[in-house]
């Protein structure tokens, strides 16, 4: 099966290696330049160099993975079987990206997005195809869970067909029916924005929450720890669409988060955010 990947950033670039990887597929990475997409296959490259040099890959291996992944812009998915959108998350961006797709891409192409928290229905809402939701989680090539989302239009032999590309490739996928911010961001984004109310009230230090949470609730990483991995950027972006899909001020961003996103302090992709890197 042929693939395409469209954004070649840290998400893109996982979700990429995660099918590279297996023999079955091959991997096109598209971005707004030849520049970035071939930056994406470096990031591929760079990891799979990581597991070489720990040995949990053979360099043949690394090898056959690399040689299944081209990179260029967004008119190399013309052949594609599965496209799966992985750029920002702006509904207009993402729509725009669609709408190109649906004049490169074949008719039985499936269009699939990456979206940690838009509405699947609106993305789908006058294209030629559905869309349904392929949320993977950061770091793709390692994180197992994969969210499958349906839309008002999307079938459910489509979420079907997705569910069992994402078991091929060795995911284990949850089926979802839309909602804001699906199943792991409503709960979890939600937590981190309380660990920031936390923390900016002066209860405890940003090293002594995580800890708290870690040895009191036995989560292998601390709330704020993993705001910064997630990107406290797109912490807020998830935040901001479950207050404006729900009404309900429960989900409304600290003042705090939204500052330091001003600042871009963005966590680990910036080198500063809760802690430095």
């Amino acid at each position: 099966m042929n693939v395409g990947i469209i954004g070649a950033g840290v998400m893109g670039a996982g979700i990429a290696q995660a099918f590279a990887t297996n023999e079955e597929y091959s991997v096109v990475i598209c971005d707004i330049s030849e520049e970035l997409a071939a930056n994406g296959k470096q990031k591929i490259a760079a990891n799979l160099g990581k597991l070489l040099q720990k040995g949990k890959m053979e360099q043949a291996a690394v090898e056959a993975a690399l040689s299944r992944v081209e990179t260029g812009l967004v008119e190399r998915v013309a052949g594609c079987d599965l496209v799966i959108e992985a750029t920002i998350e702006k509904m207009e961006l993402k729509k725009s990206v669609f709408a190109q797709l649906q004049t490169v891409c074949q008719k039985d192409c499936i269009f699939a997005t990456n979206t940690s928290s838009l509405s699947i229905t609106e993305l789908s809402r006058g294209l030629d195809r559905p869309v349904v939701g392929m949320h993977f989680f950061n770091p793709a090539p390692v994180m197992k869970l994969v969210e499958v989302i349906a839309g008002l239009f999307t079938p459910e032999s489509l979420c079907e067909q997705v569910a069992q590309i994402a078991r091929s490739i060795g995911k284990t996928p949850v089926r979802v029916q839309e909602a804001a911010g699906f199943v792991v961001n409503r709960i979890l984004i939600t937590m981190i924005n309380e660990a920031i109310g936390v923390y900016a009230d002066g209860v405890a230090s940003a090293e002594e929450i995580d800890t708290a949470m870690k040895l009191g609730a036995n989560h292998p990483m601390g709330p704020l720890e993993l705001g910064d991995l997630v990107g406290l950027d797109v912490c807020l972006a998830i935040m901001e669409t479950l207050e404006s899909e729900t009404g309900d001020p429960k989900y409304r961003p600290h003042p705090l988060l939204r500052k330091m996103v001003r600042a871009n302090w963005l966590g680990r992709k910036t080198k500063k955010g809760f802690f430095e890197y």
